[in-house]
């Protein structure tokens, strides 16, 4: 089946920086993608390049078999969702979502109506009489939205435009865009660089990293077996724990514990999260498939939902995590042993 969107080797350059190194990416009808990583990866060249703000200098942005690579952003059959909303300021609500299809040449009253049905599936219907001014962020980022989609496009590119509204309008919109996006069926690229948001709301995410892909799966993939030590640090929390092969199917970690694994010449870090750590009350009645690391505890921390325990062993800072407030009687500075079961072990390869 013919993916909707395909980006094959795209190059893009601003002088000497390479800000999108031979990218390939493919994105199917009706997927949330979110393109993910820190400032500077590359994500929002990326978008803009497939909006046709930007114009790849080698490779193809092809759209259900169609090469759009040097179309201007109007003829593609896309629409943009930016950071700031861009809405008119001078017009009313209505307005503005009634000026796409305008454009297109749609009647006054076709214009009209299909501006109010889009307006009824953001939930914005009762103001639409409103100016942009007179609204909250989150409704001005509804009003964007349902301009965007008004024209029915085949794909819909967001650039962070939840990054205004506060933690807890945020939330409530990352379900209210996903649950939209579903109820629409169209595909979105959503570009992030807050971890839980991107695993909140899409399919596969795009994890960047200096303009190239380190990995494409979904939320539970690239938290669990991240391919790179880039994607385990920046998804989440690890604690990472260097190891080498012992020449017998195994591997060796800096701590001491051996285990076998199926690559061991691929494998040169070993990855825990600290929610696969626990304290233990008694080391000698760890289970057999438990790895028990002694160390001192030297902090503890807790934001109310978990507290983490950050506790030195062999040299190195393990973080183990658990739900809810502190347990009495943790003292920095006294012995502690932590265990995981080896089965939470992943192993990855530090190579660039």
């Amino acid at each position: 089946m013919q993916a909707l969107l395909s980006i094959e080797a795209v190059t893009r350059r601003f002088g000497d920086y390479l800000a999108l190194d031979h990218l390939n990416l493919q994105v199917e009808q009706g997927e949330f993608i979110a393109l993910l990583g820190p400032s500077g990866c590359g994500k929002t060249t990326l978008l803009r390049t497939i909006a046709g703000f930007l114009t790849p200098d080698s490779g193809r942005i092809v759209i259900e078999g169609q090469d759009i690579s040097t179309e201007p952003p109007y003829q593609r059959p896309l629409n943009t969702v930016f950071q700031n909303y861009a809405l008119f300021p001078h017009m009313t609500v209505a307005q503005n979502v009634e000026f796409g299809p305008r454009r297109q040449g749609a009647s006054r009253k076709e214009a009209a109506d299909r501006a109010q049905e889009s307006l009824e599936m953001v939930g914005l219907a009762h103001l639409s009489s409103r100016y942009p001014r007179q609204m909250s962020g989150g409704q001005q980022q509804r009003v964007a939205l349902a301009r965007a989609i008004v024209n029915r496009p085949k794909l819909l590119l967001l650039d962070e435009p939840l990054s205004a509204l506060d933690l807890k309008l945020r939330k409530r919109m990352q379900l209210e865009l996903k649950h939209l996006q579903e109820k629409l069926g169209i595909a979105f690229i959503f570009v992030t660089h807050d971890q839980e948001e991107a695993m909140t709301m899409a399919d596969r995410i795009v994890v960047m990293n200096s303009g190239r892909i380190e990995q494409i799966g979904s939320g539970t993939d690239i938290y669990l077996q991240p391919r790179t030590r880039f994607v385990a640090e920046f998804i989440g929390d690890a604690n990472l724990i260097p190891c080498k092969p012992d020449g017998d199917g195994r591997v060796t970690l800096a701590t001491g514990h051996s285990l076998r694994v199926a690559d061991p010449a691929g494998a040169s870090l070993a990855m825990l999260r600290p929610e696969h750590l626990v304290k233990l009350e008694d080391a000698s009645s760890a289970p057999a498939d438990c790895l028990v690391f002694h160390g001192t505890l030297k902090e503890v921390v807790s934001v109310g939902s978990h507290t983490t325990l950050y506790v030195e062993s062999g040299g190195m800072q393990l973080a183990a995590r658990h739900i809810g407030m502190p347990e009495h009687g943790l003292v920095n500075g006294a012995p502690i042993a932590l265990a995981a079961r080896s089965q939470h072990v992943h192993f990855i390869s530090d190579a660039p």
